[in-house]
């Protein structure tokens, strides 16, 4: 039988290892940690060479799979053109996202030269064949009018089909419908149902559309907080109206401190992505020196640029009289400073 160690033998064999052991096991483990991280990397490119076997060999699904490894690079050089090379042959051979996403490729001319008509073409496509974002962007054309009638209620439609079957970003959009009552009966309670679940997946559009019922207090408790909370997340999703949105509650102090800095910075970053109201807010800080260095020339270039930017309230008013000259709206003044 084992006999048991003496106290001073019991203390030395639990005491903790402070030697050269230990020292060793601070350098190792890092080295093991870096091989495991190696090792799944190797794995992950392995997969996307599987993905390109399979793709040449005629796997419609491989080809879908590598196109999105290749436009995003990962575990592969980032390549467009050969992202849309394969989203093409996963097109052709049945798969609906694949169209979808070469509709994306040829509407904002990534990887192959823009093409408004066929982007339409392959979103119609998509969306027949499954593609249930293809429904979307097709839903999106209807709502705006883009190459096509502006048909609200169609767009519904769409977005309704695309939801159903999961595609959250339908959802947004759907929502954002019932929640104006555009091409469906208002009903703001379904509206803030399906902004909530886009939102809760990641989609910043419903986040900011979610923020938009909150400060409003339509469908859901009024809350300048929770708006500005949704405004924030939508933007760190890359939503400029949802930077626009954020500027103005620093702006504001309406459920933020007011931070006229950063309401500087987003209303830029926002004008910078074509949000007219943002550059028409901004030249209202420039003018009156608020978070920003005052300058009343900067501020007549903001304007001009909302104006151009679709910002009507920005757009100098026709001249009365031929040839008096041009006039420059005046940018809105900025908020006063909070008590």
């Amino acid at each position: 039988m084992r006999r048991p160690l003496s106290p001073p033998f019991r203390t030395l064999a639990h005491a903790p290892r402070t030697g050269p052991t230990s020292g060793l096991a601070r350098l190792v483990l890092p080295l093991l940690l870096a091989a495991a991280a190696l090792a799944g990397c190797n794995a992950k490119t392995a997969e996307a060479r599987r993905f390109a076997t399979a793709c040449d060999a005629g796997d419609a699904k491989a080809c879908q799979d590598l196109a999105g490894r290749l436009r995003e690079g990962d575990h592969v050089l980032r390549d467009e053109a050969r992202a849309a090379s394969a989203y093409s042959r996963a097109c052709d051979g049945g798969v609906g996202e694949g169209c979808a996403e070469l509709g994306l490729a040829y509407q904002r001319g990534r990887g192959v030269t823009r093409d408004s008509a066929r982007a339409t073409r392959l979103f119609r496509e998509g969306c027949d064949r499954g593609g249930l974002a293809g429904c979307t962007q097709l839903g999106i054309l209807h709502e705006q009018g883009r190459g096509m009638t502006r048909d609200a209620g169609r767009a519904a439609t769409l977005y309704d089909r695309a939801c159903t079957g999961n595609d959250l970003a339908g959802c947004a959009r759907l929502g954002a419908l019932y929640a104006g009552g555009e091409g469906v009966t208002r009903d703001v309670a379904r509206a803030a149902a399906l902004l909530r679940r886009s939102c809760e997946g990641k989609i910043a559009l419903g986040c900011l559309g979610l923020g938009q019922l909150h400060a409003a207090g339509t469908g859901v408790d009024r809350s300048d907080s929770l708006a500005a909370s949704f405004f924030k997340q939508a933007c760190d999703g890359k939503e400029p109206a949802a930077c626009a949105a954020l500027a103005e509650a620093h702006e504001t102090a309406r459920g933020v401190p007011q931070n006229y800095q950063r309401a500087a910075q987003l209303y830029r970053e926002a004008c910078e992505d074509g949000q007219g109201v943002a550059c028409w807010r901004l030249a209202a800080l420039y003018e009156k020196g608020a978070g920003v260095r005052q300058n009343h020339e900067r501020a007549v270039e903001l304007s001009k640029q909302a104006c151009a930017a679709g910002y009507r309230e920005a757009c100098p008013p026709p001249a009365p009289v031929a040839g008096a000259g041009a006039v420059t709206s005046t940018p809105p003044a900025a908020a006063p400073t909070a008590a």
